[in-house]
């Protein structure tokens, strides 16, 4: 491999809005994709071909990810027909594999036998919650009972699990209208669903914290009152815990946050977008670690040292975790120290 080749990568194809049995309360697939064409089997290739001429990755590491919409539930001579395209190129050794995102209501061991037939190996599966109440307030049309049957069979069959989940869906905080009893913090609601998607085992998960977009039924609550979506700094806060719980399960985290656009940017309303949110939530879990230090060793902290590659995380963006830990009383200079490991501190 060249120095400049990275490890991993995805040639993304958008089939937005397709198979969607339903719209639910926070999707804007144009929107979040910035793509309403529907793809057909050219479209793949033509992708594909470009992709391949401005490769970063090794082939062996690439793969042909078709998102947005529910892949699996879309007609099933275009889903076939798209599948043929991309496995083309599998076959021939181009790419690795395919990766599909999809409904857990739209699996099944039929569906699943036709993705492996064409070289699929990894699906991800919009969970979102596995509270039945919450999904049923935000029109998801499955339950965590679906999450938990589609798991199984898609590890059983030997793909790749992934699971997706959003943070401050419409019913997760208590403000929300009609009222939860008993009372639970938005974190408390979160991390439930965390837990039980640990324990079915997937390889890999997303984490996308709500986004109120124009023409969402989330707007149309926003407006008359009876949703309150978290700002950015109540989801950077609960973010950075569901970052902690995974990576303590050895649970690799693909995404956390929207992927930004200039589609995503002028549609937002209101909730926890942010062009650089994961950073933000690991800029929060240095704040905490650096906190826990120094509120321990007072008398004789003055310096931290880090990777010169995680000073920026350090430090927080616009040099805020300085500043909050000054508001606490604690005058601390962080600086880059060539030999610190990645992620480690040290202190004098």
């Amino acid at each position: 491999m060249t120095e400049n080749r990275k490890k991993h990568g995805n040639v993304a194809i958008f089939v937005p809005h397709s198979g969607c049995p339903n719209m639910c309360s926070f999707c804007n697939q144009r929107t979040i994709s910035g793509q309403s064409v529907q793809p057909d089997a050219d479209f793949v290739r033509k992708t594909c071909e470009e992709a391949i001429e401005r490769m970063t990755v090794e082939p062996q590491n690439a793969q042909i990810a078709f998102f947005g919409g529910s892949f699996t539930a879309i007609d099933r001579n275009l889903m076939i027909s798209l599948l043929q395209a991309a496995s083309e190129y599998v076959e021939t050794g181009r790419f690795a594999g395919i990766r599909i995102s999809t409904r857990p209501d739209c699996i099944n061991e039929e569906i699943l036998e036709i993705l492996k037939q064409y070289h699929v190996t990894d699906i991800e599966l919009g969970a979102q919650s596995m509270d039945d109440r919450v999904l049923q307030m935000n029109r998801r049309g499955h339950t965590a009972e679906d999450v938990e049957r589609a798991s199984l069979l898609i590890r059983q069959r030997g793909f790749s699990l992934g699971l997706q989940m959003m943070v401050g869906l419409y019913g997760e905080n208590p403000k929300d209208i009609p009222l939860w009893l008993p009372e639970k913090s938005l974190s408390e609601r979160t991390m439930k669903t965390a837990e039980k998607i640990a324990a079915l085992q997937p390889s890999c998960v997303r984490i996308y914290p709500i986004a109120v977009l124009k023409g969402t039924e989330l707007e149309r609550m926003l407006v008359s009152g009876m949703y309150f979506p978290p700002d950015v700094s109540e989801a950077v806060a609960c973010c950075a815990n569901l970052i902690e719980f995974f990576e303590k399960k050895k649970i690799k985290i693909l995404r956390v946050g929207l992927h930004a656009s200039e589609t995503v940017e002028e549609d937002v309303i209101a909730g926890a977008y942010h062009p650089a949110f994961r950073e933000l939530c690991d800029n929060e879990l240095y704040f905490r670690r650096i906190l826990r230090i120094v509120s321990s060793n007072a008398d004789r902290i003055e310096n931290i040292y880090v990777n010169p590659g995680f000073l920026s995380k350090a430090v927080g963006q616009k040099r805020g975790n300085l500043a909050k830990l000054k508001k606490l009383g604690y005058d601390v200079r962080i600086s880059a120290r060539e030999g610190v490991a990645p992620g480690d501190l040290e202190i004098d």
